[in-house]
C-alpha cells in the first residue's frame, strides 16, 4: 500500500482479484503467495524468449562466418607458409584430443578457424576475425551445445576440419572453399533440426 500510495482496501482487492485469475494463493494466516502453475508459466515463457534470442544470434553469427570464412579457406589454400600450416595442425590435434572436455575442445575449434584466417595473409581478414575472436567463441560454444547431443558428431566434426586442413594443405583453393562453405552450412542444418526437435512447452499467453 505504502509503495503504491493506495488503501490496504484496494490492495486487498487486487490480491482477490489475483486469486481470482489463478496468479496467487491467499492462505489464511499465512499470506499471499505467487501460484506454483504460474510460476512454471513465467518460467516457460521466459526460457521460450531465450532459446529464439540465442538461436537468432547463432544463425546471424553463422551468416557472417560463411561470408568471410569460406573466403578465408580460399585464400589460406593459396597463401599458407608451413609454419601457418603446422599452426592449423596444432589446432586440430587439440581438437581431436578434446573429445572429453567440452571446453577445451571449443578453444581447439575456435583456434582452428583464427589460424585458417592468418593464413590467408589479408590483414584485414585477420583484425576482423581478431574483433570477433569472442562472438565466434559464443557461437562455436552454442552450436557444440546444440549438436552433439549426439556424441558421434566429435568425430564427425573433427573429420570436417581435417578435410579443409588438408584441403588447404595440398593448395586446393576451390576445394577448401567448397568445404568450409559445406562445413558451416551443415552447422546451421543441425541446428535447425536441434531446435525442431525440441520438445514443444505452452507459453501460457493463450
Amino acid at each position: 500500500a505504502a509503495l503504491f500510495g493506495v488503501s490496504r482496501t484496494s490492495v486487498r482487492e487486487a490480491l482477490k482479484v489475483m486469486e481470482m485469475n489463478g496468479a496467487i494463493e491467499i492462505r489464511r494466516g499465512g499470506g499471499s503467495f505467487i501460484a506454483a502453475s504460474e510460476y512454471a508459466k513465467l518460467s516457460r515463457v521466459l526460457s521460450s524468449h531465450f532459446d529464439d534470442a540465442e538461436t537468432h544470434f547463432i544463425h546471424e553469427m553463422l551468416e557472417l562466418r560463411r561470408a568471410f570464412e569460406v573466403e578465408a579457406a580460399s585464400l589460406a589454400a593459396q597463401r599458407a607458409t608451413p609454419e601457418n600450416l603446422e599452426a592449423i595442425q596444432e589446432a586440430l590435434d587439440r581438437m581431436k584430443e578434446a573429445i572429453d572436455d567440452p571446453e577445451a575442445g571449443v578453444l581447439a575449434d575456435l583456434e582452428f578457424h583464427l589460424q585458417v584466417a592468418r593464413a590467408a595473409k589479408n590483414r584485414l581478414l585477420i583484425d576482423m576475425m581478431g574483433t570477433l575472436a569472442k562472438r565466434m567463441e559464443d557461437n562455436i560454444r552454442a552450436t557444440r551445445r546444440h549438436r552433439f547431443v549426439d556424441a558421434s558428431r566429435h568425430k564427425d566434426t573433427y573429420e570436417e576440419h581435417q578435410e579443409i586442413f588438408l584441403a588447404i594443405a595440398s593448395g586446393n583453393a576451390g576445394l577448401a572453399a567448397r568445404l568450409m562453405e559445406k562445413h558451416i552450412s551443415r552447422i546451421r542444418l543441425e541446428l535447425n533440426r536441434s531446435v525442431i526437435h525440441q520438445p514443444k512447452t505452452k507459453s501460457g499467453l493463450e
